[in-house]
């Protein structure tokens, strides 16, 4: 893969990339005729996922602001974090196992597009990692009675993966939800 197609480096997908694009923008993706509730779906799993992320950053912003008691941090923040990380890294099996193969079956020219979608998944899990790790350290830090470098520290490892995250969506976006009005969602079943 080119050096400026990796993620972290890259501001979208070329054309030869998302072809299916330029003929499905993605402002007519929910009233074409072929958008169906695998569409759907993929998409509101997207937008839980930046939801879920986005309420990790709130916690971890409010223990740094004060306005979340160190108290009631840990316990809120663990179950968010856990909720966000367990449904990405599910959702991510799910399209490597499963949808993936199916996609690339249906066109060889997806055949680009969906390693570039094996290869952020696996920076995705990376970064994942490094997050847990800094989220432990935040947590050993609170235990102890003082956290705001780690919590800091934490708001900023959280903040790259969410920057990936977000960027990984969007263009995965831009590849399955065309390719799913092109060839149809029974296709994938």
């Amino acid at each position: 893969m080119a050096d400026d197609l990796m993620l972290g480096v890259r501001r979208g997908l070329p054309d030869e990339v998302a072809y299916l694009r330029a003929a499905n923008p993605r402002e007519g993706w929910r009233a074409a005729p072929t958008f169906g509730q695998l569409a759907d779906f993929w998409l509101n799993v997207h937008a839980q996922l930046r939801r879920e992320g986005g309420a990790v950053e709130a916690l971890t912003a409010g223990l740094i602001d004060g306005s979340i008691a160190r108290e009631t941090f840990a316990p809120r923040f663990v179950a968010a974090l856990n909720q966000h990380l367990g449904h990405l890294d599910m959702h991510h099996g799910i399209e490597d196992q499963s949808y993936f193969p199916k996609f690339r079956a249906l066109d060889v020219r997806m055949a680009a597009a969906f390693d570039l979608l094996e290869a952020d998944h696996a920076a995705v899990h990376r970064m994942l990692e490094e997050t847990v790790s800094s989220a432990r350290g935040l947590l050993t830090a609170l235990a102890a009675g003082d956290a705001p470098r780690e919590a800091e520290a934490f708001a900023a490892r959280s903040g790259q993966l969410i920057a990936l995250l977000d960027r990984h969506l969007a263009d995965e976006e831009e590849i399955v939800v065309p390719a799913m009005l092109v060839h149809g969602e029974r296709a994938l079943a």
